[in-house]
């Protein structure tokens, strides 16, 4: 019998290729493994987590990279499933300047765009603890739309604890998109992750009048993340603030993904909201500190080692 896994996570993972400058030809590209939600499932299976994986890869070359990147991770994949008439998604990410990076997507069409209902049933079979999910996928064209509602869905129906992340990708949808086609999601989620300026694209008003009417609405919590700014924790018992720690960012991609995990792992783990947000935000620092969407995402016995140093109190 296949054990209960604590996390599913479902949407698109592609192969990003990124290069280091302009493009120009000549220049190599690195081939990684990129997408919202296994970035998050690495995390939680980096801090201990038995995490599961779910979407459609091509039966091609770059599905098989993603399978085994995820398989190597420790993320189960049974549930993922390769389609033989849609290829697997691709992202190309140039560094133009320090500043300036540019991103587009090979996704229309997809094999991860054709998600549907049948794949969302074998992947929360069995029922996992938590059912993490983000706006990304909600976005995409096809039949995935509705396989994130269908999840929603039959998780909540089963007491399974839903996630979503709001993580906006205004490259796939608008504003006004985002907003009809989050709704109702939003009234089947437990806890909901947004940044700042995403919390307008799920409820009106300033943040406390949003988040007060998201909490009215049956989301039990609301993690609301500011960047270097830190983040904070609307629950049961109020509102949570934690500073976030001082650290050279590197590179910012995966960031959000990475303060996703860490607070799952705290909420899996039972700590309180204050210790779940701290370890957000330590898994957050040590994410935009090191290169890579995932790859430098501490593991459970690297975290307060990691952490400490980030805040000036290494552990010697």
């Amino acid at each position: 019998m296949t054990a209960r896994p604590d996390v599913v996570t479902l949407g698109e993972s592609m192969v990003t290729f990124r290069w280091p400058g302009p493009l120009a030809l000549g220049v190599p590209l690195v081939a990684r493994l990129a997408g919202a939600e296994s970035n998050v499932a690495i995390g939680l299976a980096r801090l201990g987590h038995r995490v599961a994986w779910a979407g459609r890869v091509g039966q091609d070359a770059f599905g098989d990279l993603v399978l085994r990147e995820l398989a190597a991770e420790g993320v189960d994949t049974r549930a993922a499933r390769r389609d033989p008439d849609a290829p697997t998604g691709l992202m190309f990410v140039e560094s133009r300047t320090a500043d300036v990076v540019r991103v587009e997507y090979r996704r229309a069409g997809s094999a991860g765009s054709r998600l549907d209902a049948a794949d969302v049933e074998q992947a929360l079979d069995p029922l996992p603890r938590v059912l993490h999910l983000t706006g990304i996928t909600a976005a995409l064209e096809g039949p995935a739309a509705a396989a994130v509602l269908h999840a929603a869905e039959l998780a909540r129906a089963a007491g399974v604890l839903v996630s979503l992340d709001v993580n906006h990708r205004s490259r796939l949808w608008t504003a006004d998109g985002a907003r009809a086609g989050l709704r109702p999601l939003v009234r089947l989620t437990d806890l909901l992750i947004a940044s700042e300026d995403e919390l307008g694209l799920v409820a009106s008003g300033d943040e406390e009048t949003s988040v007060g009417k998201l909490l009215s609405e049956g989301v039990t919590r609301v993690a609301v993340k500011r960047g270097s700014a830190g983040s904070s924790l609307w629950g049961p018992r109020g509102r949570t603030d934690m500073d976030a720690l001082a650290v050279t960012a590197v590179d910012v991609v995966g960031a959000g993904d990475a303060f996703c995990a860490g607070l799952l792992s705290g909420l899996l783990d039972g700590i309180d909201d204050a210790d779940a947000l701290a370890r957000a935000n330590a898994v957050g620092a040590v994410a935009v500190s090191t290169h890579g969407d995932w790859e430098g995402l501490p593991r459970r016995h690297e975290l307060d080692q990691l952490a400490g140093v980030a805040a000036g109190t290494a552990h010697r």
